[in-house]
């Protein structure tokens, strides 16, 4: 059994599908706490299971690095496993990344390499490629540069609007991350090795 800390920024969907699937008994991972830079919608979600919440606010330290030390210092408290940055909209400090990775992973909404940084959704229809995708990686001190842990493509439909693309690829994030938790539980995903290549 492996324990997560999942930060979130906003609704907190990904978040859902984790402790959906943490119900079931032979899921082998946990969320134990989950943690925002500001007081998240999503935070409802662990209202609802039960799950501690904890929260950084970025406009409370002089800088960013003060801040990913505050928000670090919160994290090592609950001596997770794997931390999981789920719609986090922080860019994080080097120093974070650094004490957290390969064991920091992030969804994205597209199919990276393509359509990197905050708006992947609106990159793809602007671009008016046929198809995006959805990603998790591992989280290193690039835009959405680490190593590719699993991804799947989404089609663009002719009629799309951001919104509901971006409900789409939602899906398909939720259900990529369940597994890639599953994966890591299981150790047939390695993300020491996957950082090393």
């Amino acid at each position: 059994m492996i324990s997560l800390v999942v930060l979130i920024s906003g609704g907190g969907s990904n978040v859902r599908s984790l402790l959906e699937a943490a119900e079931d008994a032979e899921y082998p991972a946990r969320v134990v706490a989950i943690g925002a830079d500001r007081d998240a919608p999503g935070f409802e979600h662990a209202e609802a299971f039960g799950i501690p919440t904890f929260t950084v606010p970025f406009t409370s330290f002089p800088n960013r690095e003060a801040w990913g030390a505050a928000l670090l210092d919160q994290v090592r408290l609950w001596d997770a496993d794997v931390v999981i940055l789920s719609g986090f909209m922080r860019l994080l400090p080097p120093g974070f990344v650094d004490a957290l990775s390969p064991q920091l992973i992030n969804t994205h909404p597209a199919y990276l390499p393509e359509f990197p940084g905050a708006h992947g959704v609106r990159d793809a229809l602007a671009a008016g490629v046929r198809q995006t995708g959805a990603s998790v990686i591992i989280v290193d001190n690039g835009v959405d540069s680490g190593p590719i842990i699993a991804q799947e493509r989404v089609a663009i439909e002719p009629d799309d609007t951001e919104s509901s693309l971006h409900d789409r690829i939602k899906r398909v994030e939720r259900q990529l991350l369940v597994q890639t938790v599953l994966d890591i539980a299981n150790n047939t995903v390695n993300l020491q090795e996957l950082s090393d290549r």
